[in-house]
């Protein structure tokens, strides 16, 4: 909505110093927020003033085109006091009438300078100008002519041509519709200000009577309300005075006829949609009602629409005529012949309006307003407004008959305590000022400590107490909230799975792992690129009713695809080597599971809100790592390493040492690894392994489709399920002072025996005196025959107390590698 400052001075006597900016402050400050701030003549500088046209001498040209040259008296203001001259080649003027004249020095739109100059023959000095010209409009088929009464020779034309009249422009939210007028933006300055406020609608009518034009209502509940007015004699060719084309510019409306524009400047004014018909065009009495279904109408935009059931229309004996609230029919609109027009104010039920304007993808200044809710006893007062304009300014002779179908419905009647706004704002609001507040924004107000109020007609938005608690807030000023700091409660610091996950982060960056985080939406191809078979549980995924991407619709049931996609970019950016890691909730719905609606009028029963728990998905965390390019760099110490599968499992081993908790490790296949590099990870606990996730290599086609070098390595495990076997503290090792004995073992064994449970066997056998168990050597070639591989131990051997013998750690040897032997097959070499 723009908002001339004229023409809210015309309602409101603003303080003569207060400025344009103060005033769109102000106004913000009462919730009507600010878009830009206008000046429209801006961009004109220089000299422009009036001028009468003395003499008037036609020329013809050799190109087929007629100048004329004049002289025009511009008094004083061109320093010397002598007519000026000037060619132009419009021609819709004559000696003695009033022109606007920019003189050398001034500038108009886009930059145009003036200055004195030769053509076609003469010196001219200055321009004649049209309505284009100087950004005012579209006509440019001749010059503007200013009445008589415009003012003299010389005199600066701006103030007449509204040039320097400042515009506010606001952005109105749906439940402040009373802001799409000049009367409700005056109304909230008034409020802003202390100023007076003189309200545009209150204004003497005449009363209903039977010689109106005949109105049936089908339908009162979308139409409550439709008065008529008609007018005769009306002039088509009266143009519209400059000082209304001007506003409805400013406004942000198009100019288009008189009649037109006196329906939309009323408009603007109150802020009820106005439409005009030819009268003569009418046949029988108008009718609004519901629309028979496949019906036609052609609208004012010239396109033929198919009528739904729903929509309302105006209608007279020939069909509709009307798209009511919206839009009016192409068969009765006011036209250049039109000297007899019938005025309609009505209001119509908003939620009607919107689905129509929804339904038809069609948009205007009317269904804008009317879908949003507008004063519904003002109509008598818009038609009459109307009337008095067409009269005034068309030269039109008012008909007697007013007619007046249904009342306004009424406003619902609100209780709230007196001390409500205090107590909600935190501000000292007595029940006084409470009072005079609501009265100031319309409302009717009675009771002491318990107020009872009717809202006005204008504010459909006003349905209860804390409503009005902000109606009286934004009159106080949101700017006297004070701040007042809340008294902290106690802290109970970080929870223990807030410090188990910290201790995580810390522990993979202090391994040179970088963390990253992802979005948690996929689509199906990113199951597709991680090979992941149809039948898969991480296939299972939740939905989205309304996804950000059409492509990425799921939650997503692993963190490999955003992982993959943040590596892939990184090595597209020159990051070659890279080792990321992530720690986020995955969305594991349940199959099956429907999440009901639950009321709103009560609280939810404890079986309906069982039902909604049992449907929400589970939100485990997992974590998720992974590598690429080399993991030991290469440098003048020599060769790097590339990281293996390996590393992905030390990866996850580093972070289960951190909490405390011992895992397992065996061979598995799993996609999106390659199915001879896959471990499966577990958590040792009490009651047996319990399966935490993945590590390894990816399979080569994954690489390819996700765009991640060859050879790339990844781990992801249910970090939540991990941290449950987790000890917040972790002990400190104990070191004993005593010597360490070590021992080194070689075992044969098959190639599909995973050195893990070989370790952990050795481990077990060699008893509580096994400090440590380490692999430090694996062969396989001719000399351990094929399809075998030797694995080469470490042990080390240490005891609290003592030094042990060589016959203790012998011994102990000796039975770690007698199971080894029981259990897989090994065979020392």
């Amino acid at each position: 909505m723009k908002a001339p400052l004229s023409w809210i001075r015309d309602y409101v006597d603003l303080p003569a110093d207060v400025t344009v900016e103060a005033l769109a402050a102000r106004l913000t400050a009462l919730g009507l927020k600010l878009e830009a701030l206008e000046k429209p003549g801006a961009d004109i500088t220089g000299p422009l003033v009036i001028g009468r046209v003395l003499t008037q001498e036609p020329e013809p040209q050799k190109n087929g085109k007629t100048i004329n040259w004049c002289t025009v008296d511009v008094g004083d203001a061109n320093g010397t006091g002598e007519p000026q001259g000037i060619v132009c080649g419009a021609h819709n003027f004559g000696p003695g009438d009033l022109v606007v004249v920019v003189l050398p020095g001034g500038v108009l739109p886009g930059g145009f300078e003036i200055s004195e100059r030769k053509t076609y023959g003469h010196l001219s000095a200055g321009m004649i100008c049209s309505a284009k010209e100087l950004g005012l409009g579209d006509d440019h088929t001749g010059i503007i002519v200013l009445p008589p009464d415009a003012g003299e020779p010389g005199d600066s034309v701006r103030e007449y041509l509204l040039l320097d009249d400042d515009v506010i422009e606001f952005e109105i939210n749906p439940d402040r519709a009373y802001a799409l007028s000049l009367r409700g933006v005056a109304r909230d300055a008034a409020l802003g200000t202390g100023g007076t406020f003189t309200d545009p609608a209150l204004r003497d009518t005449p009363a209903p009577n039977a010689d109106g034009y005949p109105v049936e209502i089908d339908d009162p509940e979308g139409c409550p309300v439709f008065v008529a007015r008609t007018v005769s004699g009306f002039d088509p060719e009266a143009p519209t005075p400059r000082w209304m084309a001007r506003r409805i510019q400013h406004a942000g409306m198009r100019p288009i006829s008189l009649a037109v524009d006196i329906t939309n400047y009323v408009m603007l004014e109150l802020g009820h949609p106005i439409h005009g018909y030819d009268a003569d065009k009418l046949s029988g009495p108008i009718r609004v009602r519901r629309a028979n279904e496949g019906e036609k109408l052609t609208t004012l935009d010239g396109v033929v629409r198919t009528l739904a059931a729903e929509d309302l229309v105006v209608t007279d004996d020939s069909g509709p005529i009307g798209l009511g609230g919206v839009m009016g029919g192409e068969s009765t609109e006011i036209s250049a012949t039109t000297t007899n027009v019938l005025v309609e104010v009505a209001s119509w039920n908003p939620v009607s309006m919107f689905r129509t304007g929804k339904r038809h993808k069609l948009t205007s200044e009317a269904g804008k307003r009317n879908e949003r809710g507008v004063d519904p006893t003002i109509p008598e007062a818009a038609a009459d407004r109307v009337v008095e304009l067409l009269v005034e300014l068309g030269g039109a002779t008012a008909d007697a008959g007013v007619t007046k179908v249904g009342t306004a419905p009424g406003r619902p009647t609100i209780t709230i305590a007196a001390d409500l706004p205090a107590r909600i704002t935190g501000m000292e609001i007595s029940a006084a000022t409470t009072r005079e507040n609501l009265v100031a924004v319309g409302c009717l107000v009675s009771g002491d400590d318990t107020l009872t109020v009717v809202p006005p007609p204008w504010r459909p938005d006003i349905t209860d107490p804390f409503d009005l608690v902000e109606e009286v807030a934004r009159v106080v000023g949101y700017d006297n909230v004070p701040s007042v700091l809340p008294p902290a409660p106690a802290g109970r610091g970080l929870t223990p799975e807030q410090l188990l996950r910290r201790r995580v982060g810390r522990t993979l960056a202090g391994a040179g792992f970088v963390e990253v985080l992802t979005f948690p939406f996929v689509g199906e191809s990113a199951f597709d690129a991680l090979s992941i078979p149809a039948e898969d549980v991480r296939r299972t995924a939740l939905r989205l009713a309304n996804p950000l991407s059409a492509e990425a619709p799921l939650m997503t049931t692993t963190l490999l695809p955003g992982m993959l996609e943040a590596l892939a970019r990184n090595v597209g950016r020159g990051s070659t080597d890279v080792a990321l890691f992530e720690a986020a909730p995955v969305t594991l719905p349940h199959v099956g599971a429907v999440a009901p609606i639950l009321p709103v009028d009560r609280r939810p029963t404890d079986g309906e809100w069982d039902d909604l728990n049992k449907a929400l998905p589970d939100q485990p965390v997992h974590l998720a790592l992974v590598l690429a390019g080399e993991r030991e760099l290469s440098g003048w110490w020599g060769a790097g390493r590339r990281a293996t599968w390996s590393d992905a499992i030390e990866g996850v081993r580093q972070v289960a040492d951190a909490v405390g908790v011992t895992l397992s490790v065996d061979a598995a296949q799993q996609a999106p690894w390659h199915p001879g590099r896959c471990a499966a990870i577990s958590v040792v606990a009490e009651g047996g392994p319990v399966p935490i996730g993945y590590a390894g290599e990816l399979h080569p086609r994954v690489c390819v489709a996700t765009g991640v070098p060859a050879r790339t390595v990844a781990a992801e495990i249910d970090l939540s399920r991990l941290l449950q076997h987790a000890v917040a503290i972790v002990p400190a090792p104990e070191f004993s002072t005593f010597p360490v004995a070590k021992e080194d073992v070689a075992l044969l064994v098959a190639l599909d025996v995973p050195a893990e449970a070989v370790a952990a066997t050795l481990r077990e056998g060699a008893g509580e005196l096994c400090e440590s168990v380490r692999l430090f050597d694996v062969y396989t070639g001719e000399q351990v025959g094929e399809g075998n591989r030797s694995l080469a131990f470490a042990l080390r051997f240490r005891a609290p107390d003592r030094t042990l013998t060589e016959a203790e750690t012998g011994a102990a040897r000796a039975a770690a590698v007698e199971l080894a032997a029981a259990r897989h097959g090994a065979v020392q070499r």
